[in-house]
């Protein structure tokens, strides 16, 4: 990983991803125009990996954000890296390609960059978007991943996407697309939760060795979507270790956090809506971190995860009852 000339880091498909991604994902109370406002503040200050899913329901207004930067000459369709995800609901092999098609047709654009499996956990199809029974409880729904693999490979040969990955997958379900029989393409990435308190080492360790990018959403804690996020939850940002780095280098705690998973040679993603933060979220390629810093941080570790999906416990493809 080139962290100094190209910022970007060569997948096992050909293609290339820039390490650092804006992600899109809005808060429920914040209006959908303003994820639009953020990805062209975000192209101005020299994003350009966009991290984006179906489920965030504002892919109509991030689409109309990049080609008006497109249009106005600040970016080229190529220099950008836009990512979207296969919604559970659409797991079933028929429904990958018109999923894909939706997200292009929102977008209004002939292709994405990188199309991945948002959770190795199936759902109902159908356009609720969390499909749920008269007693108020999810329904599952168990897809062989493989047979939804395989139609992701011809959403690739399709042209519709460069590169296709998974998101939120163990290793024993990255291990089971990699020996899927007839395999024609390999995941370029697996997107996981990935930060100080949860530094994934066992699985980016494994990642490594099978030339599968390893990339990091939450990569600064989280913020505490009820929904998703138990309450009481602790504060990354307010971690006495990464706080006194930060002052040691003149730096944000967050920056910090970034700079991190970047030395570890983890793609990271990281969202917010604020102008001044945007940019401050961008300048982490002109520090580093020493050795002891790393060391200090991957002390942090406690194994704790933000995102621990309660709905989908008891599914047979849940991803969190591994170690790793």
């Amino acid at each position: 990983m080139d962290l100094n000339r190209s910022r970007s880091v060569k997948l096992n498909d050909g293609h290339v991803m820039p390490v650092l991604g804006f992600g899109t994902l809005a808060p429920d109370d914040v209006p959908k125009s303003k994820s639009g406002e953020a990805t062209k503040v975000a192209i101005d200050v020299g994003f350009r990996h966009f991290d984006a899913a179906y489920i965030y329901q504002n892919e109509k207004e991030v689409g109309k954000a990049i080609r008006e930067k497109i249009a106005d000459g600040t970016v080229k369709r190529e220099d950008i890296f836009y990512t979207t995800k296969l919604w559970t609901t659409f797991c079933r092999p028929e429904l990958v390609r018109p999923a894909l098609e939706r997200s292009l047709k929102a977008l209004q654009l002939d292709y994405v960059d990188l199309f991945i499996i948002h959770l190795p956990i199936a759902m109902k199809p159908g356009e609720e978007l969390m499909p749920k029974d008269a007693n108020g409880d999810f329904i599952l729904e168990t897809v062989d991943l493989c047979s939804t693999w395989a139609a992701m490979e011809k959403c690739k040969d399709a042209g519709l996407t460069k590169s296709i990955g998974v998101s939120n997958f163990n290793h024993k379900q990255l291990e089971m697309i990699l020996n899927k029989p007839g395999l024609k393409y390999k995941p370029v990435c697996n997107q996981v939760e990935c930060h100080p308190y949860l530094n994934q080492s066992k699985l980016l360790e494994f990642c490594k060795s099978k030339d599968i990018v390893l990339v990091a959403y939450s990569a600064l804690g989280s913020q505490k979507n009820p929904a998703w996020v138990e309450r009481d939850s602790p504060s990354l940002l307010e971690e006495p270790v990464l706080n006194a780095i930060a002052k040691k280098h003149n730096r944000s705690p967050g920056q910090v956090a970034l700079r991190f998973q970047l030395q570890r040679g983890v793609v990271v993603l990281v969202k917010s809506f604020n102008q001044k933060r945007i940019k401050e979220n961008f300048e982490v390629f002109n520090f580093e971190l020493t050795p002891e810093d790393m060391k200090a941080i991957e002390g942090l570790n406690r194994n704790f995860r933000y995102f621990k999906l309660p709905f989908a416990v008891g599914h047979p493809h849940y991803p969190f009852s591994e170690e790793y």
